[in-house]
């Protein structure tokens, strides 16, 4: 009887346990399952860049990539399998790919229905054009130590490749002084080799289009002649710091200012055309530029004023003027939000719900708004721009605002005519795997 006893209690004790487990299973998934309607009503569940695709078949709900993602709400579990939540807010660091035990997630680009333009890369990083290669953003793997390990295999690669004897002055072109092009130039002179860097801007590339105060994140990586740089959360200014520092103490130079009209094959290399400069030749050619190339106008009327501006740098300096900020990426609202404090800024944005913003941001500036510090136009187009006013179409309906500046992000048009004079193919991908280290 006593054993009858025990057991019965025992079972009643797993019983138990099952029963909160389960029901704890439940409430999670209702949860989640909420979570991913918002999602597809705000236009946040389906994918415009990089993001984890789960494999339910392999996946068993351990968790793992949820507490392994440091942003908010991108991956979720429904009924004890993972799940995409908030993918337009993936920023690709692939955390969750290296935490997942099962090896269920991959990193992709675009999805059977959206397709998304990529440049033919190998998995050496050359193109379908030998001699010329590809690393960073450009072959759709963002994220700053994502960029400067592909720069560097990239140069790598390059090396095994070279020829020991041409006729040129480098052994490599680097176009791009961003993080891919930084590490390659790096990786470049820990091996030997000759080479240019070239920036149609200035060091740092697109993060030093970033707003001054604006937070990057980047995991640890390990770069030729510093180690491990470790920053997980820092400004943009410290960052470029650092690299300006590294290179100055390692000789390199960034020819800033360098832009690249196109590239030509000549014997044993390439010729680099360059606006406004003498032509740059090298035995192979690395493209480090990112996939913005150069800003997407409006293309509307009065776009070529002085006062309209594609990226903002010194805010510090800005007092007492109207602005409208135009965009709906996170670029935009940093922006719209480090100007308002000291000016009257609106904010337009074309659709109905911001849908690509981390939700930092969006807490942000829900808060800036119900203080009235700016003012949200959604729904919005800008129609004419003018010295003193702007014109919007708002659902129909004609407003004018008065304006003193206007700052457009829109994001960047991908070189492709650039990659295509080259001989680079250029393919849409639907739903492609890309490299990345675990």
């Amino acid at each position: 009887m006593d054993e009858l006893i025990t057991y019965g209690i025992t079972g009643l004790f797993v019983l138990g346990v099952l029963w909160y487990y389960i029901g704890r299973i439940q409430r999670k998934s209702k949860l989640t399952e909420a979570k991913v309607r918002k999602a597809k009503e705000e236009g946040r569940f389906t994918p415009v860049s990089l993001y984890p695709h789960i494999d339910p078949a392999k996946c068993i709900g351990s968790g793992a990539c949820i507490k392994a993602c440091p942003e908010l709400d991108i991956l979720g579990l429904v009924n004890g399998r993972g799940t995409i939540i908030n993918s337009t807010s993936c920023i690709g660091h692939g955390a969750c790919f290296a935490s997942c035990p099962t090896d269920a997630i991959s990193l992709r680009i675009g999805t059977a229905e959206r397709g998304v333009d990529l440049p033919h890369v190998k998995p050496n990083y050359e193109t379908n054009v030998p001699g010329i290669f590809i690393a960073g953003e450009l072959g759709g793997m963002g994220l700053i130590k994502n960029s400067m390990e592909q720069g560097m295999e990239a140069i790598q690669s390059i090396h095994g490749q070279r020829e020991s004897t041409h006729p040129h002055p480098y052994d490599v072109a680097i176009i791009g002084g961003g993080p891919a092009g930084i590490a390659a130039s790096l990786k470049a002179k820990e091996l030997g080799l000759t080479f240019i860097t070239m920036d149609q801007n200035t060091l740092g590339g697109t993060v030093a289009t970033y707003p001054r105060k604006k937070v990057v994140m980047t995991q640890p990586v390990n770069i030729p002649y510093y180690g491990k740089l470790h920053l997980r959360i820092t400004s943009k200014d410290e960052l470029i710091q650092i690299w300006d520092n590294l290179l100055r103490e390692t000789g390199i130079t960034i020819q800033e200012r360098h832009k690249v009209a196109r590239i030509d094959a000549v014997d044993q290399g390439f010729q680099l055309t360059l606006d406004n400069r003498n032509p740059v030749q090298a035995n192979q050619v690395l493209i480090a530029t990112g996939r913005t190339g150069s800003p997407r106008k409006l293309n509307v009327p009065g776009e070529h004023l002085e006062k309209v501006a594609y990226r903002i740098l010194d805010e510090d300096q800005i007092r007492d003027e109207d602005i409208l900020v135009v965009g709906g990426g996170d670029s935009a609202v940093e922006s719209a939000l480090l100007l308002a404090p000291d000016n009257r800024v609106h904010l337009s944005y074309r659709k109905a719900h911001f849908a690509r913003i981390k939700p930092g941001n969006q807490a942000a500036l829900k808060q800036a708004v119900d203080n009235g510090e700016l003012k949200l136009i959604l729904e919005s187009n800008v129609t004419s721009i003018h010295d003193d006013r702007v014109a919007l179409d708002v659902t129909g309906e004609e407003l004018n605002l008065p304006n003193e500046r206007v700052y457009i992000f829109a994001g960047g048009e991908l070189p492709t005519a650039f990659l295509r004079q080259a001989g680079i193919l250029v393919e849409t991908e639907y739903g492609k795997i890309v490299k990345q280290h675990r």
